[in-house]
């Protein structure tokens, strides 16, 4: 179950790096939004793997697909494509000059200049979110000048992943110098060092150190 899991969640996140993400990137999220229904997977394999081992259950699915085959599984179907593609495009993209911000809309990505980001809010989530963040998990959140909000922390999504072209060894390596960038360009920073005695707990001291930095870099 475990290995299939991973293996789901690296299908899904090699379709997106070679969809949406371009050679230049520094770094791209699969945002929270969309890796909360990534669970769904999950369910299924255990659903699949319970088949296997009750007969009963394989007897009862048996007579449900021959009843229901003709609607209830096309709908299946449909719903669940539409479930991968929305997974799929859920992805934000930062380069060396822009903000790519893919969605189920706009799978095509809308851009947005550095000078777009009004704000820029992080810290450290001090309890676990309903179907998301963990305690103790980073948050670094963009917000641009149409309301939209991005979180480039490892706490608002499922993957924080580093252009592997860069000589960077983590991602939060490549987030602490586009936060000293956004930073010197003026850009409002609220950052909260509370709840950062929990990032030891999960990390090793020199990212917990990064992510030290990159919160005690407020103007």
């Amino acid at each position: 179950m475990f290995i299939l899991s991973v293996a789901i969640f690296a299908f899904i996140s090699f379709i997106q790096e070679k969809l949406l993400v371009p050679n230049n990137s520094l770094i791209w999220v699969i945002k929270s939004t969309a890796s909360r229904f990534v669970f769904i997977y999950e369910f299924y394999l255990m659903f699949g793997l319970f088949l296997l081992l009750y007969k009963d259950l394989r007897k009862w699915f048996s007579g449900f697909y021959k009843k229901h085959r003709r609607t209830v599984f096309p709908i299946f179907g449909i719903v669940n494509i539409m479930l991968f593609y929305a997974i799929v495009t859920n992805v934000a993209v930062v380069t060396n000059n822009k903000i790519i911000n893919h969605s189920f809309l706009i799978p095509q990505g809308k851009q947005y200049s550095y000078n777009n980001i009004t704000k820029i809010t992080a810290g450290i989530y001090g309890k676990k979110q309903f179907l998301g963040s963990s305690k103790g998990d980073f948050y670094y959140i963009i917000e641009l000048n149409d309301g939209t909000k991005i979180d480039l922390g490892d706490g608002g999504s499922s993957y924080a992943i580093f252009n592997e072209n860069t000589n960077e060894a983590d991602p939060r390596f490549i987030l602490a110098k586009l936060d000293r960038q956004w930073v010197d360009m003026g850009i409002p920073k609220k950052a909260s060092m509370s709840n950062f005695k929990y990032t030891s707990y999960s990390l090793a001291k020199i990212y917990s150190d990064k992510i030290r930095s990159i919160l005690e870099n407020t103007k």
